[in-house]
């Protein structure tokens, strides 16, 4: 038995996208005992893996905060006697952690991220316009140089352990005929976020078709805000905001038809739980690689003429147009149509 030690701290969405490749390395070696590093938050997301994934996390803020903590934080680790180690992540603190296994004689290897071929692709001038190589298969060729050679064959959290809808029966009725349909309108970067005037025209679309059932998902004051306007004025949409951990969240969406979603952490949470995502993308682009495990570039919703998409891998950059065409010229019918396309 071996043991391998997998880290990656942040951010959700890129937590998320770990998951395949963790889950196939686990069921293609049962006998290595797999540690994931990262934050305490990102913890429910590993919970119905094999049982040969273990979670531990990492008090950056407080514990293991600055080069002290990171110290103590390597002690820890040290006493696992991990035989590999994988840097999922690339930053700072995972290297200085790396640099110490490595000191000591552990088999490491770190994530390439391709950051001069996203400059590439998100360049203002010359750009070059070219699909890149998935973060998945970023993922998997750290583990490769480590020697663990493996097929990709993830298709749930839920494959091997029943979804448990205990708790939520209050928050729908009991699914009968109707299509139930997810709807996550925001992200982190303006860049990513569909204009709220226009996104509530494929609400009230969706909110008036009777063989449709309509979840909106979001988190923190705003986003509630906005998705208890929208239920108010929908009484048909039903908010999710607050009402389900993360666990129990996972489990909802795995009972939809279709998930609508902008490039965010809710694109991968659907994907994996092998729901159908109809993804937005303004700014950003599924070239970059960041696109949901096993969605289809078919179901990405997008403005396809603009030469300066996309401008950026995260959606965080300023508009140089200062228009949003990239995503003020996607139609409210572009979108309907993409997600009853795939409710069919």
């Amino acid at each position: 038995m071996s043991k391998i030690l997998i880290m990656r701290f942040s951010a959700f969405g890129d937590v998320a996208m770990t998951i395949p490749v963790i889950y196939s390395l686990a069921t293609a070696y049962p006998m290595h005992e797999i540690t994931v590093l990262s934050r305490k938050p990102f913890e429910d997301l590993f919970k119905t893996l094999p049982s040969n994934i273990r979670f531990i996390s990492a008090d950056l803020k407080g514990k293991h905060k600055g080069i002290k903590g990171l110290n103590i934080l390597y002690k820890e680790l040290k006493a696992e006697k991990y035989d590999y180690v994988a840097d999922f992540h690339s930053v700072l603190r995972s290297h200085y952690l790396r640099l110490r296994f490595k000191l000591d004689g552990i088999h490491t290897a770190v994530i390439d991220k391709g950051r001069s071929d996203k400059k590439k692709l998100t360049q203002k001038n010359n750009k070059v316009f070219v699909p890149l190589k998935s973060g998945f298969l970023r993922y998997y060729d750290v583990l490769e140089k480590l020697g663990f050679k493996f097929e990709l064959n993830f298709k749930s959290i839920f494959e091997k352990a029943p979804v448990n809808l205990y708790g939520m029966v209050s928050y729908s009725e009991k699914k009968s005929t109707e299509k139930w349909l997810g709807i996550a309108p925001f992200a982190k970067h303006k860049g990513k976020i569909y204009p709220l005037e226009l996104q509530n025209k494929v609400i009230e679309h969706f909110a008036n078709d009777k063989r449709i059932k309509v979840f909106v998902f979001g988190g923190g004051e705003y986003e509630k805000s906005i998705i208890d306007d929208w239920a108010h004025k929908y009484p048909t949409i039903v908010s999710m905001v607050g009402k389900l951990n993360m666990n129990q969240e996972l489990a909802f969406m795995s009972q939809l038809d279709v998930m609508y979603s902008m490039d965010s952490a809710n694109m991968h949470l659907a994907s994996l739980v092998n729901t159908q995502v109809v993804s937005l993308w303004g700014a950003t682009h599924p070239y970059a690689g960041f696109m949901g495990w096993n969605q289809c570039l078919e179901n990405a919703v997008q403005v396809d003429d603009l030469t300066c998409r996309p401008c950026s891998i995260y959606g965080q950059k300023p508009c140089y147009r200062k228009d949003y065409a990239c995503l003020n010229r996607i139609t409210p019918k572009q979108i309907i149509n993409s997600i009853e396309n795939a409710l069919l």
